[in-house]
């Protein structure tokens, strides 16, 4: 079995080093490293305003591309952090506490070595868990039927909606949200327009460009508008300041490790984001540390084990996205959405129909994580001089870009209007502390879920009892009860211990 997935894994790699899908690998790892650097952007907005051109490319080539904005922003995420002290999104948050002390302390290109190193090491760690997972999923693949596949992904939309930041109550409305926007449009089975509003251009539904454009780019926009301060450095780092010594990799060995454990976990676990993980990695090194007061003034550990933890995830997240459609978080919620765009259904039927796709894509993490170490090395510099440029620059021109992607995807106006409305209804969700991700995953998962629930009823005429009378899809509609059974809980906890206080 592990014979086979290195032959396949030696096919992959010639899929990957295609010119076209090498070319565009890179180019995904390039920008995503630039906007892991530039504050207020961030994977999701880019990847959906890049979204429109995969309509215009090969399957391979626009997933390569999009995955490699993932990760590569991953890389460039830490550079502001640590340098900085900016933490541009949310998973650096926890780097910037020890990151920065270091580079105040003349360490910070050592803390970027480590970064590198940790990150490389964690990625790789997360491709050969891919490849070990994939002979078993082949295995099960034809045990999914509708059943099955309806119950894996209720899970999903479940844990989505209740393990996402903030209020659980509020995950699960913004879910609703998701999944009556996704059922706009015709329904495939009669042909009756629903939700259409008497509007000829919902016909065909809301177009997830527009919606992901609108949701994770225009609003983030609109709540960053008034962030006008310059940002001034002179920061300089050399290729020799990056080189940490023997003892400062002993120090980060074991925290990386550690570090790499807890993200490949969370990264088979659906709804769980980055941020998550960051910070469990964190506080895991804090608690078993001999000196904790060491934290927070420049432990390497407190850089090595939460840079760990956000790569393994990052790569590990592809699992349950590719070979269960479960999207982990709303990046790959995203890439879920840009699969079913190119006609791919996500599922575990996906290594075996798709295997150019599948074995392309986890070579090129490994082509892609190259890429990231030989151009970070020259290019530090550069990104932080451009994390002086100013926001009232960065604002209207990523508007602009926004408003053309939207239009060439069908040339319809209409949804340049749909991304402004999605836009202003996100930026006041997000400012009344609601989370926009499980928006988007009942949008994509929805329109599945109630295909497959209706197909199962089909096949056995009616009869609601076949979701509990297969054995896969009994374990998952199980899971989805218990994991409903232990928010109420938790709930109900909060609600007692409300009243004794």
């Amino acid at each position: 079995m592990i014979a086979q997935s290195l032959t396949d894994l030696w096919h992959g790699f010639g899929v990957a080093f295609l010119p076209t899908n090498l070319m565009w690998s890179f180019v995904g790892v390039l920008i995503g490293n630039l906007i892991g650097v530039m504050p207020g952007m961030g994977a999701l907005s880019a990847i959906s305003m890049l979204l429109p051109l995969t309509y215009t490319m090969a399957p391979i080539p626009a997933i390569l591309m999009l995955a490699g904005i993932f990760y590569g922003s991953q890389y460039g995420g830490a550079i502001g952090a640590i340098l900085l002290n900016l933490p541009c999104h949310p998973p650096h948050a926890v780097t910037c506490l020890d990151g920065y002390p270091m580079t105040r302390q003349g360490r910070g290109g050592t803390a970027l070595g480590i970064t590198m190193i940790c990150s490389f090491f964690a990625a790789s760690f997360g491709i050969v868990v891919m490849i070990l997972a994939s002979p078993l999923l082949v295995s099960i693949a034809f045990e999914f039927g509708p059943s099955e596949i309806f119950s894996i992904m209720l899970l999903g939309l479940l844990a989505g909606a209740t393990m996402s930041r903030g209020s659980p109550v509020k995950g699960v409305a913004m879910t609703v949200i998701g999944l009556l926007l996704g059922v706009v449009g015709t329904d495939i089975n009669t042909g009756v327009q629903r939700f259409t509003f008497g509007i000829t251009d919902l016909g065909d539904g809301v177009e997830l460009v527009a919606l992901a454009l609108g949701v994770f780019g225009v609003a983030e926009f609109l709540r960053n508008v008034n962030q006008m301060e310059d940002i001034q450095t002179d920061m300089k780092v050399s290729l020799r300041d990056m080189r940490p010594s023997w003892a400062e990799l002993r120090q980060s060995f074991w925290p990386m490790v550690r570090g790499t454990l807890v993200g490949t976990v969370f990264g088979a676990m659906p709804g769980t984001g980055p941020t998550i993980t960051t910070f469990i990695a964190y506080a895991l090194e804090r608690r078993i540390a001999k000196d904790p007061s060491r934290f927070g003034r420049g432990a390497i550990e407190g850089v090595a084990a939460p840079e760990a933890a956000s790569h393994s995830k990052t790569q590990v997240d592809f699992i349950p996205t590719m070979s269960l459609g479960i999207p982990g978080d709303a990046v790959m919620a995203l890439i879920l959405g840009a699969l079913l765009i190119q006609g791919i259904q996500p599922g575990p039927q996906l290594i075996t129909e798709h295997a150019d796709l599948f074995w392309g894509l986890i070579a090129s993490f490994w082509i892609g994580n190259v890429l990231l170490l030989i151009l970070n090395v020259p290019l530090i510099g550069v990104w932080v001089k451009l994390l002086r440029v100013p926001y009232r620059y960065l604002f209207p021109s990523a508007l602009f870009f926004i408003a053309v992607g939207v239009f060439s995807t069908n040339k319809n106006l209409f949804q340049v209007w749909e991304v402004l409305a999605f836009g202003i209804g996100g930026a006041v969700f997000a400012e009344l502390g609601f989370s926009l991700a499980p928006i988007l995953l009942g949008f994509v998962l929805g329109p599945l879920v109630e295909e497959n629930f209706r197909r199962a009823l089909l096949l056995s005429h009616g009869d609601m009892a076949v979701f509990v009378q297969h054995p896969i899809s009994a374990v998952f509609i199980s899971a989805s009860a218990l994991l409903v059974g232990l928010q109420v809980a938790f709930w109900a906890r909060g609600v007692v211990r409300g009243r004794k206080g």
